[in-house]
């Protein structure tokens, strides 16, 4: 009998194993999208569950001297811990062979390009969540990197996938008017990296790149009111970014030769499981779904409207 069990045994050992589920590791420890992306991807019972997909590590961080992160380091990372299983980590090196792809989440843009050069040393697949970095020449740092190492990447806000960008999208395009809340932090150096770019990036998502000039418009102060950022596209056609302060709603409206369309949050809720859908495929195939141009000039235009401001309100070109 326990030949017989031995034999059997071995035979059972000897099927091909089902496919594992690609392994995610995540660095930094400070923002809620940890949390959100680690429920959808381990929680096979949540209605959102993206199949195939597992957080498995977390490198523990954040920034001391902002205290939106500070305070919540400790939080996420236990969750992530006690609730996902999940093993948290000090050094982004110790990611190495636990991981096949990564998610580089803190929330300070002026961490992503250390953070990232080290990443980038494990050969993985990376999503650099908002904003690529907190000025011009740090992104154009993280793509020289990047394209050294080989290394595959993409950055996005949620806002450029959700349905507020899809109800306002138009075939024809002339002119598009975006708004959204924008808060800033004082240290970081291009004040709308910090939630301006989520509007910031629904414009490009229902423009396209090849913006040429930017004119910034202030408005109150940097607490409270609003900045209005006039630009003009290279083919002639014009869009406008409204940034509300200390906070307001999301919307955008898109102009074609006969036709408007709108959008808005309080129409069209928002979620970040569209966003994951988009990484988790880009993992998956290697396909990158916003080009990392876009992205770069998406650091430019904000890059260019910092120096109109500074220039009360005159017209910069994109560097």
């Amino acid at each position: 009998m326990r030949t017989s069990f031995s034999i059997f045994l071995l035979s059972v050992l000897a099927l091909p194993l089902a496919a594992a589920d690609m392994r995610i590791g995540i660095i930094g420890t400070d923002t809620s999208h940890v949390v959100a992306f680690t429920r959808v991807l381990n929680d096979p019972a949540n209605p959102d569950h993206i199949p195939g997909f597992r957080v498995v590590a977390a490198v523990k961080g954040g920034s001391m001297d902002i205290p939106s992160s500070k305070s919540r380091i400790e939080e996420y990372s236990g969750e992530l811990r006690d609730k996902w299983n999940v093993e948290i980590l000090t050094e982004v090196s110790g990611l190495g062979g636990k991981v096949d792809a990564i998610l580089l989440e803190n929330v300070d843009g002026r961490t992503h390009l250390a953070l990232a050069k080290q990443a980038f040393a494990l050969h993985k697949p990376m999503f650099i969540d908002k904003p690529l970095a907190s000025t011009l020449e740090d992104a154009r740092q993280i793509e020289k990197l990047a394209a050294e190492a080989k290394v595959a990447w993409f950055s996005a806000s949620s806002l450029r996938f959700g349905e507020l960008v899809a109800s306002a999208k138009l075939p024809n395009t002339v002119g598009v008017t975006v708004w959204g809340p924008g808060p800033v932090e004082e240290h970081h150096e291009l004040d709308l990296s910090w939630y301006g770019i989520h509007p910031v990036e629904m414009l490009y998502a229902l423009m396209g790149p090849g913006c040429e000039t930017v004119t910034r418009t202030t408005g109150g102060t940097d607490a409270a009111g609003t900045d209005v950022i006039n630009c003009r596209w290279k083919d002639g056609r014009v869009g406008s970014v409204r940034v509300l302060r200390p906070n307001g709603g999301y919307g955008a409206v898109s102009f074609g030769p006969k036709e408007v369309k709108q959008g808005r949050t309080d129409v069209a809720p928002f979620s970040y499981v569209l966003l994951l859908k988009q990484i988790t495929k880009f993992f998956e195939t290697g396909v990158v779904p916003v080009s990392n141009a876009e992205t770069m000039e998406t650091i430019a235009f904000m890059d260019a409207a910092q120096r109109s401001k500074q220039a009360g309100g005159q017209p910069m070109k994109l560097r």
